[in-house]
């Protein structure tokens, strides 16, 4: 008896990340926004109302970073050659304190469309101090999973007036726009609490946010151990390490995502491995900053959860999943040797081990029947992923060989919102034509602000 779906993937190699080293051809069934079934071999008597070409192709998971700031995409290209600290105070936070609500919600239209370009369907996002509220009707609109929170930020050294927060007005803030848009989209939104840095913020706003966000079941996100002036810093100030000291305030923990972990002491990383708290590895940002390498097998040796991120434009310049897969595969090998991290252990940690650090492993991760139905269709016939033979390994291709321009569908809760290498949510044209007016509003308040002429 034929059945009727609402989409069906057809014809590809299903890399379904349930465990490693499976792939096998087959059919993804799709239907209520859901994975009712992984087929090996073509499906049989279905009628579909949509159906996407995976044949020549990969299908996944759709792809996870635990670390991004789409806020930030309208600096791309424009904060070049500094360290971490000199990068905050002359570049990005002038630009943030330059942003308008029309230049934060045309930042994050860029960073949400070119994440789901390539292949990203869920993000942790850190937003800024103000207008937070047209990132998450973006993430809404466009149709990314993401679990998202305002920046919070209440002294810092170099930063303009304008960003400095009184602390009880920014908590009071976050606590309506949670409210507000945690589970927002049928599911898809959340909300996490996002003190800036241990520099940024006093002992009582970080309690604060602790204090906030476990009273409603909200993730923690914070940056730490970025940068060895930073470390030094923060051990002048609090006369202890970074992360000693954001245990001491609360934030440490399961529901923590801490982003690069590049300087941490046996100590710190014994420590974040005790309290199961998270880590997410920017290699591409750390190398750009040059901040240094996180030690990737050093951690997951310990027992730290790791996920991966590409941090901000700003300081990467690109958003890409597969940038950091192929850094993160390679990078390590210089000190650790040709066998110390293989493409599976990392693309399980752009899927399952991220949807993990996100707390959404019972939705998203893996193409499991039950799931909420988020796929990513690479194509095995562009020029880096050939031969692409059947019995060729897809997970060295994906990660070694991959880019973000190889992404042919994206799939968010059962939703086609890349089809064809074509964003369906929303037009290019607009968005690029958005960008540029926007940029060039922000870059002249910006001038303005740091007291040079546009």
């Amino acid at each position: 008896m034929e059945r009727t779906i609402d989409l069906l993937i057809a014809g590809g190699t299903v890399v379904p990340m349930c465990k490693d080293r499976e792939w096998f051809r087959g059919d993804v069934l799709v239907h209520g926004g859901r994975i009712i079934e992984v087929t090996h071999g073509p499906a049989l008597e279905i009628e579909a109302s949509t159906v996407l070409d995976a044949s020549d192709a990969l299908v996944l998971p759709g792809l996870i970073q635990a670390h991004v700031h789409v806020v930030q995409t309208l600096l791309r290209h424009n904060a070049d050659g500094l360290e971490l600290l000199d990068w905050l105070s002359l570049r990005a936070w002038p630009y943030e304190a330059a942003l308008d609500g029309d230049g934060v919600e045309a930042a994050a239209e860029l960073g949400i469309a070119e994440l789901l370009c390539g292949g990203t369907t869920s993000a942790l996002d850190f937003g800024t101090t103000h207008d937070h509220h047209r990132v998450l009707a973006t993430a809404e609109r466009l149709g990314i999973r993401m679990i998202t929170g305002k920046t919070h930020m209440d002294l810092a050294d170099g930063a303009p007036a304008g960003m400095l927060e009184d602390r009880d007005a920014s908590l009071a803030e976050a606590a309506e726009l949670g409210r507000r848009w945690h589970g927002a989209a049928a599911g898809r939104l959340g909300y996490a609490v996002a003190p800036r840095f241990a520099l940024s913020c006093s002992r009582e706003l970080l309690e604060g946010c602790a204090e906030l966000a476990r009273a409603n079941g909200w993730l923690l996100e914070t940056h730490a151990s970025e940068n060895r002036d930073e470390v030094r810093a923060v051990e002048a100030m609090a006369g202890c390490g970074t992360i000693e000291y954001l245990d001491s305030v609360g934030l440490t923990g399961p529901d923590v995502v801490l982003a690069h972990g590049v300087h941490l002491t046996d100590s710190e990383i014994a420590l974040l491995a005790r309290t199961q708290t998270r880590i997410c590895h920017c290699p591409g940002a750390n190398l750009k900053l040059a901040s240094g390498i996180a030690d990737l097998p050093g951690l997951r040796s310990a027992g730290v959860p790791v996920a991966l991120g590409a941090d901000g434009a700003p300081c990467n310049n690109r958003l890409s999943v597969f940038h950091e897969m192929t850094l993160a595969a390679t990078l390590h090998l210089l000190r650790h040797g040709p066998c110390a991290i293989d493409a599976w252990t990392v693309l399980a940690m752009a899927t399952r081990e991220g949807a993990r650090a996100l707390g959404l492993d019972a939705e998203v991760g893996t193409l499991a029947t039950g799931n909420a139905a988020d796929v990513v269709v690479v194509s095995d016939d562009d020029w880096m992923m050939l031969p692409g033979a059947p019995d060729g390994d897809p997970a060295c291709r994906l990660v070694y060989g991959a880019t973000a321009a190889a992404v042919r569908h994206v799939v968010v809760d059962g939703r086609p919102v890349v089809v064809n290498r074509e964003l369906q949510t929303a037009a290019r044209h607009e968005i690029c034509h958005r960008t540029r007016e926007a940029w060039q509003a922000t870059r002249r308040r910006m001038a303005d602000l740091m007291g040079e002429s546009s």
